[in-house]
């Protein structure tokens, strides 16, 4: 059988860059559909879509859905303007209610990673998978920068392979293969 050894060419990471977001779908027209569609932008966050959020939250949102996807949107919106602490009230509070939600597995997992809680994140992007996040390739790029920063680097070359496999398009995880080199032994 013949063994593979990962080398990183660079010695470091040079920043840990966590994943954007990946919004939960709300239909409709409604305060949480407003959210849904904030979080689900790369524009950043003003305070009207927080505020639509907390309408929602507050007797809006009409379905057991709704309450939990809402949850998960403002979560990414505060974890956009910083507020981590906010983010991950929002997305344990997901959780609570609907313990098999992707989603809130995998935007808590990038949350962890920007306060350098690798491990705790690797698992999060881990259990996104298992419960079939929408965002498959996000959840490998996330598992592979932690995993890279726990020194775990075949996992993380496999995970980056994972993301770029999935999403070809995506420029991010192929810039990061270009670090690796595999040799045999």
């Amino acid at each position: 059988m013949m063994k593979f050894k990962f080398l990183l060419t660079s010695a470091a990471l040079i920043a840990v860059a966590a994943p954007a977001g990946a919004a939960v779908t709300v239909l409709g027209s409604s305060n949480a559909r407003m959210c849904y569609e904030a979080a689900d932008t790369d524009a950043p966050p003003i305070r009207t879509s927080l505020e639509a959020c907390d309408t929602a939250l507050n007797g809006e949102a009409a379905s057991t859905f709704d309450i939990v996807a809402t949850h998960v949107n403002r979560g990414i919106l505060r974890s956009r303007l910083g507020d981590l602490e906010g983010a991950m009230t929002d997305f344990d509070a997901a959780l609570a209610i609907d313990p098999n939600q992707p989603e809130a597995y995998l935007n808590k997992g990038a949350a962890l990673l920007r306060r350098e809680n690798a491990a705790d994140a690797a698992g999060l992007f881990t259990i996104a998978l298992e419960r079939n996040t929408t965002r498959p390739a996000l959840a490998h790029y996330g598992r592979a920068i932690a995993n890279e920063t726990l020194g775990n680097v075949s996992a993380a070359y496999r995970d980056y392979t994972a993301a770029s496999r999935l999403d070809p398009q995506w420029r991010e995880p192929r810039l990061e293969l270009t670090r690796f080199r595999v040799v045999s032994q």
